[in-house]
């Protein structure tokens, strides 16, 4: 695999990173109160302290960028481009590539689509989030069966790729590990394969930085994109960086102030704009700086904490998981390239017999534990993975099945640099516990999710 990982032997791991809600508790039906296991990380990472704190002590001194002339607004604006350069450093970035700042992966990957060119064919394998898979609606766009081992992924796409007109602009996207699986994609053999075809190619790393370094020059992929909120930081912001030469001709994302850097009124009563060339091109409006600014925080405490100690505890991690999973016959794991591949801490299951939204919300209600139940915004894959029609619509949040109905739906734990080892641990039990002994109280279906019954145990 093309991404950098720890020794397998190592011993020696860090201690999880703080994170705010570490000392939140949560009522038990069954009565009392327990630490809460966050163990939905995939979806959303608590903030680091460390985050936290920076914003804290930054707050008061918060301005407008860019056009104030004040101390403050000076401050802030200074504050808003180290972080841009923080992030290019975070990222590995070329001297030439741009940093752009967007509210999410999806703002990321959506900013992109709206800038390719004319006639443009995406490449893109039916496994992805739907953030990535949804976005290239005005272009033309080719949808890759599912592999099965990651030499097979290169090997179809660059099959893929050989049959495409090779005289217009093309774009792959990928994941670099999936947000259902947590398997991790050969992002660099990928790479080599788009570009031995003309093609470019874009990293959908929301799930792969958290946890592994990401160098763009490394990986040499044309663009990566990833959400703050994944990153251990709160407050809404996310980045597209990569090559500047499509966002530069492009049209802005939005048009407004910020984006333009001369507009004057024509003779016949029109408006001419000159648009930036660089990133602000398409940041127009006021930006999150306050969310910008959590992103270096976070980008710097992963990488003052070492990403090597970080890969190596999360590899215990998950490995005490799966093989905690694996003493439970009921429970079978969601996998595409199989048990040996390298995986970051996002593992996806059913259990016979249950319906997944009736077993997440055993584990909330009865043991404090956080996890995700429906189709993770990547219906096609986790489809396929079921074994049904990955035709077959269906909704992100669990299906309206009752207790004890089956759903074609999983159930997702994922975790990450801020998890103590007792949250991985209650998990591990309570499946056993849930399995064996069967739920300790009654649940309905309320609005398509499975909630405890107030009126029943």
């Amino acid at each position: 695999m093309s991404v950098t990982t720890a020794a397998a032997d190592q011993t020696v791991c860090a201690a999880p990173l703080p994170v705010l809600g570490r000392d939140v508790t949560v009522p038990l039906v069954t009565g009392g109160e327990v630490t809460y296991a966050a163990l939905d990380y995939a979806a959303s990472a608590p903030a680091l302290q460390r985050v936290w704190d920076d914003v804290a002590a930054y707050a008061p001194y918060y301005g407008s960028v860019h056009r104030g002339a004040g101390y403050l607004s000076q401050l802030s604006t200074d504050l808003f481009e180290n972080s841009r350069a923080t992030v290019a450093e975070f990222l590995g970035c070329r001297e030439d590539d741009q940093v752009v700042f967007t509210r999410s992966t999806t703002d990321s990957l959506g900013l992109l689509a709206a800038a390719l060119p004319a006639d443009c064919q995406v490449f893109v394998f039916e496994t992805e989030h739907h953030a990535s898979l949804l976005p290239w609606r005005d272009a033309r766009v080719t949808y890759l069966n599912a592999p099965r081992t990651a030499d097979q992924a290169v090997a179809t796409l660059e099959r893929a790729l050989a049959d495409r007109d090779p005289y217009g602009p093309a774009l792959v996207c990928v994941t670099g590990a999936s947000n259902v699986t947590g398997e991790l994609w050969p992002v660099k053999e990928l790479a080599a394969a788009a570009h031995a075809h003309g093609a470019r190619i874009v990293l959908d790393a929301a799930q792969l930085a958290p946890h592994h370094p990401v160098s763009i020059s490394e990986l040499d992929v044309d663009w990566v994109a990833f959400s703050g909120h994944k990153l251990y930081a709160p407050f809404g912001s996310g980045v597209l960086a990569g090559r500047s030469d499509w966002l530069r001709d492009a049209e802005p994302y939005l048009a407004g102030g910020g984006a333009s850097r001369k507009v004057a009124r024509r003779a016949d009563g029109g408006v001419d704009v000159e648009w930036h060339d660089t990133a602000a091109r398409h940041e127009a409006g006021s930006p999150n700086v306050i969310g910008v600014y959590s992103i270096a925080s976070a980008c710097k405490a992963l990488t003052e904490a070492g990403f090597d100690e970080l890969v190596a505890r999360e590899r215990r991690l998950i490995a005490k998981v799966r093989e905690g999973l694996a003493e439970v016959p009921a429970v079978k794991v969601l996998s595409l390239f199989g048990d040996d591949a390298p995986r970051v801490g996002v593992i996806s299951f059913v259990v016979d017999g249950w319906n997944s939204s009736h077993f997440a919300a055993a584990l909330s209600a009865e043991y404090g534990i956080g996890v995700r139940d429906g189709l993770f915004c990547a219906h096609p894959l986790v489809r396929t993975l079921l074994g049904s029609d990955p035709q077959t619509q269906g909704e992100c949040g669990a299906p309206e099945a009752a207790p004890g109905e089956k759903s074609l739906n999983a159930i997702r734990v994922s975790f990450g640099a801020g998890t103590p080892d007792e949250h991985v641990e209650r998990f591990v039990r309570a499946v056993k516990e849930l399995v064996a002994d069967g739920a300790r109280w009654n649940y309905r279906t309320e609005d398509g999710r499975c909630v405890p019954d107030s009126n029943a145990a």
